[in-house]
């Protein structure tokens, strides 16, 4: 199987190009690329498809072998692979996901992409869509007890949930401690990814996140908008203007719209190329349970 391993400001995934290539039960195929020490090492896999309603289709699996529904972070590789690779000359493209189609702008430097903007679509914000079991029209800045601690949570879906918690001194939180507790929550029927932010200012935040079923990534950018999200309905940042957000891996800009729309710009690049053996996958393939 040959693959490309790149990453958006540290959100690494396996990225396998299905205009050439079949990945059969790619479920266990995400588990065993995703493993550090017996893989090649990643926070998932990525299939880039055919698609009829885009120019180009995108189906990511977690580390765990769950299928995500959204990453911002491997939209923005995406762009960058098939403008790269010559698969599209065009620095306009849709990609279907399965939150919907999502809009990329390529911008390039030195004829290969530096950066790309995507349109990630509206903010969803109604706790029954997020999922959120709760009876709330919002769920902002809410109350929650987590093993034994109360937290206040504001919850966003960007085609993923989100749970967003202000707090300070972001660097000393233990995730692989209390990062299951959230995820794993009786409120979120789906599991969650949760954000732990500090406020820097009205236009900077930084940002830690624990993912489902990839645990603490370097990056996550439907994580990002669904913090700046979180940070305007809560009045820390203003609508309409460009928000930073410090990430472990690096930087993202966040604009959240008074329409709704979030808009995520940020860079993408390659780590390197391989081909894993197809023996060893299929080795490795008998021993994955995946959780479903």
């Amino acid at each position: 199987m040959k693959f490309s391993k790149m990453h958006g400001i540290g959100n690494d995934y396996i990225y396998v190009n299905c205009f050439e290539e079949k990945v059969d039960e790619p479920e266990k195929v995400s588990v065993v690329v995703s493993d550090r020490r017996f893989g090649i090492g990643s926070d998932g896999l990525v299939l880039i498809m055919p698609s009829d309603k885009a120019d180009f289709r995108m189906r990511i699996f977690n580390a765990d072998g769950s299928e995500a529904m959204m990453c911002g972070n491997a939209t923005r590789c995406i762009g960058k692979y098939v403008y790269d690779m010559g698969m599209t000359d065009k620095t306009e493209i849709t990609l279907e996901t399965n939150s919907g189609i999502k809009y990329l702008r390529l911008f390039l430097k030195n004829g290969k992409v530096d950066s790309v903007e995507v349109d990630m679509n509206k903010a969803i914000l109604k706790p029954a869509d997020i999922p959120v079991d709760s009876s709330l029209d919002l769920f902002i800045n809410q109350p929650v007890e987590v093993d034994g601690k109360e937290y206040r949570i504001t919850c966003v879906s960007m085609g993923n949930p989100h749970a967003v918690i202000f707090t300070g001194n972001i660097d000393s939180l233990d995730l692989e401690k209390i990062g299951p507790s959230f995820e794993n929550h009786r409120l979120f029927p789906n599991r969650i990814n949760t954000e732990f932010v500090e406020v820097i200012d009205s236009h900077t935040l930084k940002m830690r996140v624990w993912e489902r079923g990839s645990g603490e990534t370097f990056a996550c950018g439907t994580g990002t908008c669904a913090t700046v999200v979180a940070a305007v309905l809560n009045g820390i940042c203003p609508y309409d203007e460009e928000v930073l957000v410090h990430l472990r891996g690096g930087d993202l800009r966040i604009t959240y719209k008074k329409d709704g729309t979030v808009m995520m710009t940020g860079p993408a690049a390659y780590v390197f190329e391989g081909n894993m053996s197809d023996e060893l996958i299929n080795e490795l393939k008998e021993n994955v349970i995946c959780r479903q």
